[in-house]
């Protein structure tokens, strides 16, 4: 199996016309069949569904579509590392980062090593801990930051400089607003907007025996997002700190969970990593800088 096949398979996955796949390739339409055929006697499985003016996947066609993109992203992450080898201005970095107005001391970090590597390029996913910790298990990170204590066995780590702050967003003229701080009592029976991580997780803790009281409406991956629900007047959001605008005029207020309930951030890579000379010029880099972090 060709790494070329796979990305002519994944172009007419994504178009879901042969057509298309085969102009944005820049490849005859002769040679795109085929080469999708031997692909599907290589395999022994139908991959396509043909029909009158378009191309569906089979159910072995969406496996083989997830197991492609990763192959992929694989082979293209090699493939810029032996580039950058050579490489002293620069090279490729690849992060996979929770949520976290925190994210600004990586920025500064970026931005201090850009200044001695000018040609740095640096590729930033999002996510939970379970997207993050897969990607870098399959080695598609080089970095990763949790907003939960990582597995010391498999990982080594840095604890960011502060602590994030959970608490309750909710519009400014909402009676809520007028307390100082949230307890668990004030949120029984309201509509609640959180991730699923925290709210197995820190919400859960933070709750204790009142946590059975709590909604959970509906489960957000970005905070942004939940901040919109809040706004429409469909719920309140459990949030870190300084994630969304809540600043005099923004309609949305803030307020901090009583008992109060704080949270570590944590930057990691496999334990035995082999960096790229650039990865490993910022390990160094990260290591000087948030080496103190943990008695601050």
């Amino acid at each position: 199996m060709e790494i070329r096949t796979l990305r002519y398979f994944l172009a007419v996955a994504r178009e879901e016309n042969m057509t298309r796949a085969a102009e944005l390739l820049h490849v005859t339409q002769p040679t795109l069949s085929r080469a999708l055929r031997s692909l599907e006697e290589e395999l022994g499985k139908k991959l396509f569904t043909r029909h009158s003016f378009h191309i569906s996947l089979t159910e072995e066609g969406m496996l083989l579509r997830q197991r492609a993109e990763d192959l992929l992203s694989m082979a293209d992450k090699i493939e810029k590392e032996f580039y950058s080898l050579d490489d002293v201005s620069g090279g490729e970095l690849f992060l996979g980062l929770a949520e976290s107005c925190q994210i600004r001391y990586l920025a500064r970090e970026l931005k201090s090593l850009k200044r001695s590597c000018p040609a740095l390029r640096y590729h930033i996913t999002s996510g939970d801990t379970e997207q993050v910790t897969e990607k870098l298990d399959r080695g598609l990170l080089d970095f990763a930051v949790l907003c939960e204590e990582p597995d010391a066995r498999k990982y080594d780590s840095l604890l960011f400089p502060e602590r994030d702050i959970w608490g309750l967003i909710l519009p400014e003229d909402d009676a809520l607003a007028k307390k100082e701080s949230i307890c668990a009592a004030d949120l029984a029976g309201l509509p609640l907007f959180t991730s699923a991580q925290g709210w197995e997780g820190d919400i859960r803790r933070w709750a204790g025996e009142d946590f059975d009281r709590l909604h959970l409406e509906g489960s957000f991956r970005l905070a942004y997002n939940a901040s919109l629900f809040v706004r429409e007047g469909l719920g309140y959001q459990l949030s870190f700190d300084h994630l969304v605008d809540t600043s005099p005029g923004s309609g949305l207020t803030f307020r901090p969970l009583e008992p109060r309930a704080e949270v570590r951030l944590y930057l990691i890579w496999n334990k035995y990593q082999t960096f790229t000379p650039i990865a490993a010029r910022f390990a160094r880099q990260l290591r000087a800088s948030f080496g103190r972090a943990g008695d601050r």
